[in-house]
């Protein structure tokens, strides 16, 4: 049982209810076999919990007050919460967003750089942006800026896949590249929206 659980100073909102720090009056017990108990007095369903060395916890309400409880010992219990947690979060897959960046005359070194580069987030389970800058008149001629697109996209092929074709907006012609295979037990499956870019 846990030394501190009889104490009212839970000051966290998302504290559970957890003993005396119960407010309703009468309580209705939840066993392990899903058989239900009460109601009955809180603190006479607390004295129950602590003949059995367990801690009270409020799991719910009724509609009339009747605060809806089970017994356990709750040090175990955020302790399997945490572990639960940690290995979800081991198991996600995070996905960021890079940014490499082309002009219409880049050479074929810079462009292998840029090519590595994208791989190298690619391996790591990154979505890529290609963005492409046109300069002055290069808008222009676009046919050129979209050449250079492709030849970029040849160099990672083997490893990414087109996820938006390349589109024109204000001077940039962009196109998104994600990886054809995903790494498993890679990063968290959430998006992170902040854009890294390799210029």
């Amino acid at each position: 049982m846990n030394p501190n659980s009889n104490t009212n100073n839970r000051n966290q909102k998302d504290v559970e209810p957890l003993n005396k720090a119960i407010r309703a009056r009468e309580v209705l017990i939840i066993n392990e076999d899903g058989t239900r108990q009460g109601p009955i007095n809180k603190f006479e369903a607390l004295k129950l919990a602590e003949d059995g060395g367990m801690d009270m916890l409020q799991v719910g309400v009724q509609p009339n007050g009747v605060a809806i409880v089970k017994f356990l010992d709750y040090g175990k219990h955020k302790y399997e919460q945490k572990r639960k947690q940690k290995e979800n979060k081991k198991n996600q897959i995070r996905t960021e967003n890079r940014e490499i960046r082309l002009t219409v005359g880049i050479g074929d070194h810079d462009l292998d750089v840029k090519a590595k580069k994208a791989r190298e987030f690619l391996s790591d389970g990154d979505r890529v942006k290609v963005s492409l800058k046109f300069k002055g008149r290069e808008i222009a001629y676009q046919e050129f800026g979209l050449n250079t697109i492709n030849k970029f996209f040849e160099k990672v092929k083997d490893v990414a896949k087109v996820e938006k074709e390349p589109k024109l907006t204000n001077r940039f012609l962009d196109m998104y590249i994600v990886p054809s295979k995903l790494k498993s037990g890679g990063k968290n499956n959430a998006k992170n929206e902040d854009e890294k870019s390799v210029s």
